[in-house]
This record gives C-alpha cells, structure tokens and sequence, in this order.
C-alpha cells in the first residue's frame, strides 16, 4: 500500500504579510484599512507608492498634474517606455494594484493647490508628499492642520535629501521652517500669477533613484511609526532627517515651533452634511447656514474667488475661478488687446449678483469645508454628499 502523503500549495505557502506580521508591534489591519495620500508621481512618488503596496496599504490616492516623459524613466521604478504621455498619477495607480491586488489606489490629475477638498485630507491617515514646489508644499501643510491630520514632506537633490513629519499639534510644521527665502520665491510665483505654466514652471532638479528610494523609504516608515502611535514608537514630529550621499552622514534636525504661525489653523467644529458642491448654490449655501448660526451669518472661503474682468475700453467678462488659477490669456481684452482688471471675493454676504451659481461653478472642490461665521463665531461644513464620487472604486 502506498502510504505516500500529499500537501497542498497552501501547506508550503506563507500569508503574504507574514514576515511583516512576525515585527512584535505590527497591525497588519491598521494598514489593510489606512488611507494614504500621495502627492507628487515623480521620482520620490514612485518609491513611496511602491513602498505603500507592497506593505498592503489598503487605500491609495495619487495626485499628480503632470505627464511621463522619457526623462522620468532613469528615476521612477514604476514607468515603462510605453507609458511615455500618459499621466503619471493614472500609471502609478495601475502599477500600484498590479504589484499587490489587496490594494486600491485611485488616480487624481488635480492641483492639489485649489483641486482637493479638505473633506478628502480629513479622510486621510497621513499624507506623504514628494514635491519640489515650497508653494504646493505650505498648501498640504494647511490643509493637513486644518483637520488635523500629520503629513511627511521629502525632497532631493543630486544624491542627498531630507524628510520631515510635521503632527499638528506636535511641534513645528512646514510654515515654522519657511525661510524668508523661501517667501520671497513663493511671493515671486504669486506674484507672476498671471503668466503661462511654462514660465512659471520652477527649474529641473538633478536627483538620482538611489537618493529618492533612501528619503522615500524614511518617510514610508516615519508613516509606519504615525499608524502604531499606541505602541510608543519615537516619531519625527516637528524634526527632520538630513542624508548627505557623497559622505553617507545622517543627521536630525528639530525645528523651531513658531507660536504665530499662520499655517496652525484648525476647523472646529467640522459638521457633515449630505450637500455636494457640484448642486448647491451659493443662495441654498446661504440659507443652511443661516439657519443653523443664525440670520447675519456670512460665508467665509479659504480663497480668492475671481470673479468678473473688466477693460477701460468697457468690455466685460466672467472669470468665477480662484485667482489662483489666472493666466494672463485670461486677461486679455478681447476687444481692443488690453490687459484687463478683474474683481475677487472671498466672504459671501447675501448681496451678490451671483448667487444662482454652485460652488463647483466658482471654483470650490468636491468634499470641501467652508465656513459659516457670525461676527467672530464661526462653524464649518463639509461637502459629505460628495464623498461617493470622490473615492468611488476605492
């Protein structure tokens, strides 16, 4: 009699997650169920969206406005020739769920300066960002405090580069170690608001995959420490870690909290409510407030909305975009080829010829949070009735 004894493949085989499981304060589960913010597809993106899947990540979003090209391929794991044009955010989101199926990451071609609601940051467990714009980083840094969520900035340069974890509430954010070089060359980007992309486009930095992959990997396990914050792990909050490639030094730094700081700003309280920006308009927007704060309640936007341009030679025209977004083409009459004016508002009294229209039509984004203020009071009020659409397939 043949006494031979059969394994199935599933005897030999180890759960994916089991080396990861045999780490004494591991939770696989807290990552099955976080949701993480990428912003930036490029050479740091690429390693932390890489590090996010094959850790099991559950929820991904990925923000990124630009297209791969040929120059991305020496430095971003996830691209292929093929990909060449395609939107970076859209092919690291696929690869994302290739490399691990347990995952879901969804692609956002936005700017995550005037495209992301706050609704959608206070979804999030941390946000990581590999960025080279001191603009679009103090943006995350004040949405992240407004709903009081931690958020881990990285940047290199040839072969050396920092990451620092900014925790409201926890030391210092991004604002506290603003320069003031570093407010001159945002106050200079502002203020030539009104060119082309291109022009403003910020010079090409010289980095290398093996300096993205090491500042990647320190802010994906920075991100590790922030979801097990009850196992008494030591975080980077409010410091940084400096590497410098040609020596191989590391160091940390802290940085100085600034109790003025403009950036440490916080919604409370934040009410959910089943409205979408896409349907409301300003009057209905109104009228809610009104009723739940009172009778001379205003609206207060967290932004300049531009509204109407105008010519000497009397030519008018709609703009109703965050000014933000204004390109000088924009402003050219149309008529007789003159730069033209335009109005902004930022607070919503009641009296505005414009009322009919929705807050998608102004500019404001999909599960964003505005607020209802009366004199010095204010509450504020999420766009919860968009949330179907903005994490539908996640």
């Amino acid at each position: 009699m043949d006494n031979k004894i059969e394994f199935g493949a599933s005897d030999f085989e180890e759960d994916r997650y089991s080396r990861l499981r045999l780490i004494p304060w591991w939770d696989q589960e807290r990552l099955s169920s976080a949701c993480i913010m990428v912003v930036g597809a490029g050479a740091i993106g690429n390693e932390l969206i890489k590090n996010l899947a094959l850790l099991g990540v559950g929820k991904i979003l990925i923000f990124d406005m630009d297209s791969i090209e040929n120059t991305n391929l020496t430095r971003s794991v996830l691209y292929r020739r093929s990909d060449v044009g395609r939107y970076k955010a859209e092919v690291a989101a696929e690869r994302a769920m290739e490399m691990n199926p347990d995952v879901r990451a969804k692609a956002f071609v936005s700017n995550i300066i005037d495209d992301v609601g706050l609704g959608v940051f206070r979804r999030m467990y941390v946000v990581l960002g590999g960025l080279d714009n001191r603009e679009a980083r103090l943006a995350i840094n004040q949405s992240c405090y407004k709903v009081g969520r931690p958020w881990i900035d990285g940047a290199i340069e040839v072969l050396n580069g920092f990451a620092r974890v900014f925790v409201p509430g926890h030391g210092a954010c991004y604002e506290c170690t603003m320069t003031e070089t570093d407010w001159k060359l945002i106050n200079k980007r502002k203020s030539c608001a009104l060119l082309t992309h291109e022009q403003m486009a910020e010079g090409k930095i010289p980095t290398t995959p093996t300096s993205s992959s090491i500042i990647a990997g320190i802010q994906v396990q920075e991100m590790l420490k922030l979801l097990h914050h009850d196992r008494g792990l030591p975080v980077l909050a409010g410091r940084g870690y400096v590497f410098n490639g040609l020596t191989h030094d590391s160091y940390v730094v802290e940085y100085q909290e600034k109790p003025d700081c403009m950036s440490h700003e916080t919604y409370e309280p934040i009410l959910e409510k089943p409205w979408s920006v896409r349907t409301m308009t300003l009057r209905e927007l109104l009228g809610e407030i009104r009723g739940e704060a009172g009778e001379n309640a205003v609206i207060d936007l967290d932004r300049d909305i531009a509204t109407t341009a105008y010519c000497s030679c009397g030519k008018k025209k709609d703009l109703f975009m965050p000014v933000h977004k204004l390109r000088g083409s924009m402003l050219v009459c149309p008529e007789c080829g003159s730069a033209m004016q335009f109005n902004s508002v930022h607070t919503i009294r009641g009296d505005e010829d414009f009322l009919d229209k929705t807050l998608y039509d102004i500019g404001i984004p999909l599960m964003h949070i505005v607020c209802g203020r009366v004199g010095m009071n204010a509450s504020y009020f999420e766009f919860t009735g968009d949330q179907a659409e903005v994490f539908s397939g996640l």
